[in-house]
């Protein structure tokens, strides 16, 4: 077993200096011929506002949990999460343990009763009985922050990806920036030309591509150990314990053992994170009935649960058989452990097919990102404020259009200046923001008739102006560097103006969050039209009215 494992090892470099661009182009192309076919076959049913933004809410709970997962198991999951367990063993794992548990916050406390309230955006729910304009403005605004996050995060996974495939040094910055635009412009057109319907469609079949290859990865991987998980763990801390820099990858502490602190503030953004995720909710909608909706969670959380426990043994494969030195010096860093591990299990053929499908993954939820991100700028942003609501639909569409293609230009913008971040680390980021300046809201808006207008403008822009700022104070930004001084870790590199220790701001800006939504509350003066917040608690627990305005 142990030859086996050696000789696995040894086809990294076999693989990496045997990497056939061609071979790699010919399975991008297969791929992205495909799924466009399939957009330009969904967007023809386009031709309304309900078409574009909720794919005319004609999907089964199945299809909808299928595409969920596809949402939301971004480059993050497949790519950042594998990285990070080789990296750093137990704590890298934190992350799939948080992305999963979030779930159970959005089945419990949100799904439905956001189904049954909102029509098209989060802001739809938040403006129910509050005041229309400055709440959809707030809501907006925060829509578009946290989308803009997360698509940095995709982005930066895609340049790292097709520049280990394309064999693009890390050094090239013109020619990684040069994959950013293509990804970015790709992006676009799948938005442009399927809207929500086509986007689904990609979302499912790039979910069961993932969940598949992950699959056969993880049976290959356990093979080679016996089908014991435990010898493979064993390994893993055997590897990591015979390392220049030597880790124990069982135990807690690798990542965040300096700062427990850091490790609460990570897990309080990934697991409140998800329940405020604009385009995580937004997939809500393209169901028909609360049933459906229930049932899509319920899907999604198998789907997603099975590949998390997946990235395990996918991880520790990629420590094993790769080496965190091998990773670390590969264009993309710790996002290319996931590449690698293919590479050294089955070469150059199966490491096009399981690049092709992180590149639909990527591909899959920025278009899901971008949509959600044009939408809610058309339809609370445009039609609510801009024209308070007298607007064609046809002119809201136009609008969101031209919104995907300036959103799509900044998110390449962005995904150039962060490449070489660990996309699983980004997103957290973004989850934090969502949590401190979406959920609070949210939860207030659904479960206290007392709310109002001022309390949820608190909350929201507090939550959102806080985490932002604590990020750009953090060591994520400045002032971060390896153990030993050599390596710069944070974003911008040589300065340090950081007074903020924490990696991740959850810990404070989200409770800051809750705590402004109440002293706004109380300091706004009386109850704001109490009889339509008793006709949102009916409508969000029975759906009553929810059907009729939904095929109105």
């Amino acid at each position: 077993m142990s030859n086996i494992l050696i000789h696995a090892a040894d086809a990294v470099t076999t693989s990496a200096g045997a990497n056939n661009p061609v071979l790699n182009i010919a399975i991008f192309g297969a791929f992205v011929v495909v799924t466009m076919i399939i957009v330009i076959r969904a967007g023809r049913n386009n031709k309304s506002a309900n078409d574009f933004y909720a794919g005319g809410r004609s999907f089964t709970g199945g299809q909808n949990g299928m595409a969920i997962a596809g949402d939301y198991l971004s480059a993050a999951s497949f790519l950042g999460i594998t990285g990070a367990i080789a990296l750093s063993g137990y704590d890298g794992f934190l992350y799939s343990i948080g992305f999963l548990v979030a779930w159970l916050v959005a089945l419990l406390l949100v799904a439905e009763l956001m189904r049954n309230t909102g029509k098209f955006t989060m802001a739809d729910v938040l403006s129910f009985r509050l005041h229309q304009r400055p709440v959809r403005l707030a809501a907006a605004i925060s829509t578009l922050v946290v989308c803009f996050f997360y698509l940095l995060a995709q982005m930066a996974g895609a340049g790292g990806l097709v520049s280990l495939l394309l064999g693009i040094p890390a050094t090239d910055t013109l020619a990684t920036s040069l994959v950013v635009a293509v990804v970015g412009i790709l992006m676009v057109i799948y938005v442009l030309v399927g809207g929500m319907k086509g986007t689904t469609w990609v979302q499912i079949i790039k979910a069961g591509l993932l969940i598949a290859g992950a699959l056969i990865m993880t049976v290959w991987v356990l093979a080679l150990n016996g089908f014991d998980l435990g010898t493979l763990l064993q390994r893993g801390q055997d590897a990591a314990a015979a390392l220049e820099v030597p880790f124990d990858a069982l135990k807690p502490g690798n990542k965040y053992g300096k700062n427990p602190i850091d490790f609460i503030s990570l897990g309080m953004a990934l697991v409140l994170g998800t329940a405020g995720l604009p385009h995580v909710l937004m997939r809500f909608y393209t169901v028909p009935t609360a049933k459906e909706a229930r049932k899509s969670v319920v899907w999604a959380i198998w789907l997603i649960g099975a590949f998390y426990l997946f990235t395990l043994v996918l991880g520790f494969g990629a420590l094993v058989l790769v080496g965190p030195a091998t990773i670390a010096a590969a264009p993309g860093g710790p996002n290319s452990a996931a590449p690698l591990l293919a590479a050294a299990l089955g070469g150059p053929i199966l490491l096009g097919i399981v690049s092709a499908i992180a590149f639909a993954t990527i591909l899959a939820v920025v278009a899901g990102l971008t949509i959600t991100a044009a939408t809610s700028f058309a339809h609370d942003i445009y039609a609510n404020v801009i024209k308070r609501g007298e607007v064609r639909p046809n002119a809201e569409v136009r609008i969101a259009r031209i919104t995907i293609v300036v959103i799509g230009a900044l998110a390449i913008i962005g995904g150039i200046a962060v490449q070489g971040q660990n996309i699983a680390f980004l997103v957290a980021l973004a989850f934090a923001v969502a949590a401190s300046a979406n959920l609070p809201t949210i939860i207030y808006s659904l479960y206290w008739r007392r709310f109002n207008t001022r309390g949820a403008l608190w909350s929201m822009y507090g939550g959102l102006i806080s985490s932002i700022v604590l990020i750009i104070f953090s060591p994520v930004v400045s002032g971060k560097a390896d153990p030993t001084g050599a390596l710069t870790l944070s974003m911008i590199k040589g300065v340090d103006f950081h007074w903020f220790p924490l990696e991740n701001p959850g810990i404070v800006s989200i409770p800051l969050a809750f705590l402004l939504g109440i002293i706004g509350t109380y300091s706004g003066g009386r109850k704001e039209n109490s009889w339509i917040g008793a006709e949102m608690e009916v409508r969000s627990l029975t759906g009553h009215g929810a059907e009729k305005e939904v095929h109105h």
